[in-house]
């Protein structure tokens, strides 16, 4: 979308106005318009590039589906599954799936320190020394809220665009749960063209006094993207990691770890990014 025009006009209309005992009639009519390139990468679909971070565990990750659900009600003229509204803000979601069973409880020492419970024990899919390497408790002091714990799966979900485009991570509304989440999601935004970095989950135990459950192949969070045009449709594929990639991501890599506020790093790592990022994988 290269720009929009407004134009007010006014003309004799319905508006009415005292004038001395008289009505005076206004009316006001507004044109809105919007030009896009005809060609370009702003001319089609946003595409949108997704890859593993590494290729250890690779056959664990689901690739993001779109958020579509299946085997609904069509029959009716008026069903919900056949809003037009409804559809097209199903289609504009992505759902990450969870890669694990997880059943952890939190608890404290007789010294007062946090810490997380296995509930699965010797049931548990994931070996007790591997847990530790999935789901990690965030020290205390950087909580949000001292009577909420935060945890964090590190995962190697990674999205790339060569345009601007927004990616942002929420909770999974659409689909119910019989044993709700003891707590919320961490959502975020960010420009993933220019910050392509692994997402993660993060969750905030509301009420530790009960379990977390999460079970492998359910909803784990969705992601939404924006770019420039709300009405263009947006696409998800698989894409390359090339050296190119790898290296801008080991250049804008673990800076958290050493200043605060990186959002301020944006620019400087616009400058040094290569103009094209994104090969979709062809699969033979």
């Amino acid at each position: 979308m290269k720009g929009a025009a407004c134009r007010f006009r006014p003309l004799t209309a319905d508006a009415q106005t005292p004038t001395l005992g008289k009505t005076k009639v206004q009316r006001m009519e507004i044109n809105v318009s919007f030009d896009r390139p005809e060609d370009g990468p702003k001319a089609g679909p946003v595409t949108v590039g997704w890859f593993l971070t590494s290729d250890k565990g690779a056959v664990l990750y689901d690739p993001p589906e779109r958020l579509l659900f299946r085997q609904v009600n069509k029959a009716h003229a008026k069903s919900a599954s056949r809003c037009p509204a409804v559809i097209q803000m199903e289609s504009r979601y992505f759902v990450v799936k969870c890669p694990f069973d997880i059943h952890l409880g939190f608890g404290r020492d007789d010294k007062g320190k946090a810490h997380l419970i296995n509930r699965a024990g010797v049931g548990s899919s994931i070996r007790g020394n591997k847990l530790g390497e999935v789901m990690t408790l965030v020290a205390e002091a950087e909580w949000r809220y001292p009577d909420r714990p935060t945890v964090q799966m590190a995962l190697p979900y990674c999205f790339i665009a060569d345009e601007l485009v927004y990616i942002t991570q929420i909770g999974t509304f659409a689909h119910y749960r019989k044993d709700p989440l003891p707590g919320t999601i961490f959502g975020g935004r960010f420009p993933l063209n220019v910050w392509p970095r692994p997402l993660m989950w993060a969750f905030e135990w509301h009420e530790p006094e009960k379990d977390m459950i999460l079970r492998r192949g359910e909803p784990l969070f969705y992601c939404q993207f924006e770019a420039e045009g709300p009405d263009r449709p947006v696409q998800v594929v698989e894409a390359e990691r090339t050296p190119e990639l790898q290296t801008y991501m080991d250049q804008i890599g673990g800076v958290v770890n050493y200043v605060n506020q990186t959002f301020g790093l944006f620019k400087a790592a616009e400058a040094m990014r290569p103009k094209k990022l994104l090969s979709p994988k062809l699969r033979e």
